[in-house]
């Protein structure tokens, strides 16, 4: 397998070079962070090492082609997210940085779902043929759910280790039946809201704040944004398949590997024959691709 892992990352030059930079910058990252003691953001670069191995390890282990957009796209979001989001707090310095990457996320995840409904619609033991537009429905669908479940994982570590993985809103309105004297479950708008109290005292936000509700559904509506973005994509590149006029859609949309391409194969037959090779056939676009 590791032999497998260092043929797939070197078979794109570019997706290699973003990789081994990203890398050197989390090793570095991490360096700093044992010198400050910060043993927690050492677990976070250790764990952006073994992510950035992931996209290349899906496509060893299922042989499939993550194509040059897509798997640098993955590798910048990682870095993105867990280095300069979560360590260098630009969560916090930079207020849009979660909703891009939230987007970017919905995008992704609308991809990888439809390169697994398109692949089994294009798979030759499978007895049925989806249209374009049902893939499209499933790209959608299966980047919303995985949206939620993220939006479920926050609200859960937030709950119990005490996080605050739902970012904060201050708002100056809020409205609620809660408050309504008449019980008759008629709204009461408090508006123009300036200071909270919290045990006597005066928080300083300049209005009221809102606990996680505002992030998680502007997560989700990013999401969506993103999820339909790559949807119509993906319902053109199906319709259009074969014109020559998929170009985007061809680099975001994951293919399954020619045999020449299946370098688990090749680390297995290097071993019982005692060989070995660095030679990367072609230049790195080869995919099975039905017409």
């Amino acid at each position: 397998m590791q032999r497998a892992l260092q043929l797939e990352l070197r078979e794109h030059k570019s997706s290699f070079m973003v990789y081994m930079t990203l890398r050197i910058l989390v090793i570095v990252m991490m360096v700093l962070q044992i010198f400050n003691k910060n043993y927690e953001n050492v677990f976070l670069c250790v764990l952006t090492l073994l992510l950035l191995v992931v996209p290349s390890l899906v496509q060893v282990s299922f042989k499939i082609e993550l194509p040059k957009g897509l798997e640098i796209t993955m590798l910048i979001f990682i870095f993105a997210a867990e280095i300069l989001g979560e360590i260098s707090s630009y969560y916090i310095k930079f207020p849009l940085w979660d909703t891009v990457l939230h987007t970017i996320n919905g995008f992704l995840m609308a991809a990888i779902g439809f390169a697994m409904a398109d692949i089994l619609n294009n798979s030759k033991k499978m007895k049925f043929e989806l249209s374009p537009a049902f893939l499209a429905i499933v790209a959608f669908c299966f980047s919303m759910t995985i949206g939620v479940i993220w939006e479920f994982f926050e609200f859960a570590m937030d709950r119990l280790f005490v996080l605050d993985m739902q970012k904060d809103y201050v708002i100056n309105q809020i409205t609620t039946v809660t408050l309504d004297p008449t019980r008759t479950n008629t709204p009461v708008v408090i508006d123009n809201i300036k200071e909270v109290l919290i045990n006597g005292e005066n928080l300083g936000l300049g209005g009221y704040l809102d606990i996680g509700l505002y992030d998680t559904m502007i997560d989700l509506i990013v999401n969506f944004i993103g999820a339909v973005i790559f949807s119509f994509i993906g319902y053109f590149y199906v319709k259009n398949r074969g014109k020559g006029r998929a170009k985007i859609a061809k680099g975001f949309i994951p293919r399954l590997k020619e045999e020449d391409r299946d370098f688990l194969g090749q680390a297995i037959e290097e071993e019982i024959n005692g060989t070995k090779t660095d030679e990367i056939p072609g230049d790195g676009s080869g995919s099975q691709e039905p017409e």
